[in-house]
């Protein structure tokens, strides 16, 4: 029994890096259940941040209005990867954050330095208080979040195969417009001066593209077991 043993090692912070519709919560969720770490999606944290703003007209372009109420909003993230909640002000925003519109908004909130300070100190507690270790996807975790993670994982896909994940999920979204919207997200988020997208120095880099999700989930699992072994 070699495996539990393992499992009930000591805490393991994974982090779980990369654009969007590679795989990123998909795996960080079905990883962190298996191996009953708790799980957080740091993306829906800068989702309801940005959702906060859209709500109380705060103007999403100008950087100084958007940084003079980044302390305000109250955002709780629930961290059981069976069921990961989120709310703001007590409010459940788990599907309002998902739309169309704040996912045009997010970018340009989370460039802002004081939104990125205020989210990343929340991300920091979370992980600093799960009992058993947790696994926390985003896109800055191994890199600013938690450099001292113990397993860094960059996930990657083609442009392609990611378009085509991504307007599944969304159903009968157009391929080719949701390939140019994620491409532009890409450069928003790898060009903002706080905390870009980027692959950490130490990172495993995982390529999707041609991987069924179990097999992404099994690799991430291996990985993570080869080092608690280590430690």
């Amino acid at each position: 029994m070699e495996n539990g043993a393992a499992r009930t090692a000591q805490p393991v912070i994974v982090a779980i890096d990369g654009p969007s519709g590679t795989g990123k919560s998909s795996t960080s969720k079905a990883v962190a259940a298996q191996l009953g770490l708790s799980y957080l999606d740091t993306g829906a944290q800068y989702r309801a941040i940005t959702w906060w703003m859209v709500t109380n007209g705060i103007d999403t372009e100008d950087p100084s209005a958007v940084a003079a109420v980044a302390g305000k909003p109250e955002i709780v993230s629930g961290t059981d990867p069976a069921h990961p909640t989120i709310t703001v002000d007590g409010v459940d925003v788990s599907g309002p954050i998902r739309t169309p519109e704040i996912t045009a908004k997010v970018s340009a909130v989370s460039a802002v330095p004081e939104v990125r300070a205020r989210i990343t100190e929340l991300q920091r507690s979370l992980a600093a208080s799960a009992k058993n270790g947790i696994v926390v996807e985003g896109r800055d975790i191994g890199t600013t979040v938690l450099p001292d993670a113990d397993v860094k994982i960059f996930l990657t896909a083609s442009p392609e195969a990611r378009a085509a994940r991504r307007s599944g999920e969304l159903k009968g979204v157009d391929v080719e417009a949701t390939r140019e919207a994620l491409i532009k997200r890409d450069a928003a988020d790898s060009s903002r001066k706080t905390s870009p997208l980027a692959k950490a120095e130490d990172a495993i880099e995982v390529d999707t593209t041609d991987l069924t999700l179990a097999q992404v989930v099994e690799c991430v699992i291996t990985l993570i077991e080869e080092k608690r072994a280590a430690k």
